[in-house]
């Protein structure tokens, strides 16, 4: 939790990892450790899982947290770890938000409640009782509208930024590019803010983003981390330019629904046991495979990158 005590520096490439699989279904932990282990050496700057990618609502309560014992103790204190502790149900959010605070999570990364369309009061309600029932652990919501069918507001972040002080940022996986610079605006620069979007990773940092938590950096995580390394560095052209060599592998990812591609290149690439994905999501068709070949020729040599992808 070496990093719990000061969330502003959660900045960077945090990658959400997906959550391996054997072929008949269970957590496969050994592969889990492998992939960390990857993130790790390749140079992202921090680790989620149990997000969209981590096809949380498709595991237990127990099998998630069995997941973050496993990541944490594959990464100890060396990048900040973001687990996604959010439910559609208040009792699974707490127990999962309680064992990542006892795990030692820097922060949890909260989803919006999805299928019940809450209204701004009920999602202010909901992470008022997570950031009270929690007051020593740092309370990241995260925004995704195309999987929650809700869409946190910028005067409701504001709200929680301002009342609860272990409220301090926001994952935003929105295309509408103008809610990240109201959220911003709203909250001012202090409020951290990554982006979810692939494409809307590079662009974020000039409104003042502190990084992206990109499914791509599953595939290249080293290109991934890279691109903030250069923007930062005030090598703008150069972060452009890895934004754009992006592009394949960013459409690979959604080819069929996400993390089914990306399972599918991983598991070919011998970095996972298996590609299984569980229902209701299904593994690429064939006319799906087609289309992710052709992406990974394009854009696959940033798959075999770690480290200072060139």
């Amino acid at each position: 939790m070496k990093f719990r005590s000061d969330p502003s520096a959660i900045r960077g490439s945090i990658a959400p990892a997906i959550t391996p699989f054997t072929s008949d279904g269970a957590v496969d932990h050994d592969s889990l450790r492998a992939l960390i282990r990857f993130q790790l050496e390749s140079g992202s700057h921090g680790i989620s899982l149990g997000g969209s990618t981590g096809e949380p609502s498709s595991q237990s309560v127990s099998e998630r947290i069995a997941g973050m014992r496993t990541a944490v103790e594959e990464i100890g204190d060396r990048v900040p770890f973001l687990p996604g502790t959010g439910s559609h149900k208040l009792d699974e959010t707490l127990e999962l938000t309680a064992a990542a605070a006892e795990l030692g999570a820097d922060a949890a990364l909260v989803i919006t409640p999805y299928y019940a369309r809450p209204t701004q009061e009920g999602l202010y309600q909901w992470y008022a009782t997570v950031a009270r029932e929690f007051p020593d652990l740092p309370i990241v919501a995260y925004n995704v509208p195309s999987r929650t069918a809700v869409d946190i507001a910028p005067e409701t972040v504001k709200r929680l930024f301002t009342d609860f002080e272990n409220f301090v940022g926001v994952k935003e996986t929105t295309k509408d590019f103008e809610h990240f610079s109201r959220v911003l605006h709203a909250c001012g620069r202090s409020l951290v803010v990554w982006s979810g979007i692939e494409l809307l990773c590079l662009p974020l940092l000039a409104l003042g983003g502190a990084g992206f938590v990109s499914a791509v950096a599953n595939l290249a995580p080293g290109a991934v981390a890279r691109m903030y390394e250069l923007w930062e560095a005030g090598d703008f052209g150069g972060a452009r330019d890895l934004h754009y060599r992006l592009h394949p592998l960013v459409d690979l990812l959604f080819v069929e629904t996400n993390p089914a591609p990306a399972k599918w290149v991983l598991h070919q690439q011998g970095r996972i046991a298996s590609s299984h994905v569980r229902p209701p999501l299904a593994s690429p068709t064939d006319a799906g495979l087609s289309k992710i070949r052709a992406l990974l020729r394009e854009g696959g040599d940033l798959t075999q990158q770690i480290g200072d992808a060139q």
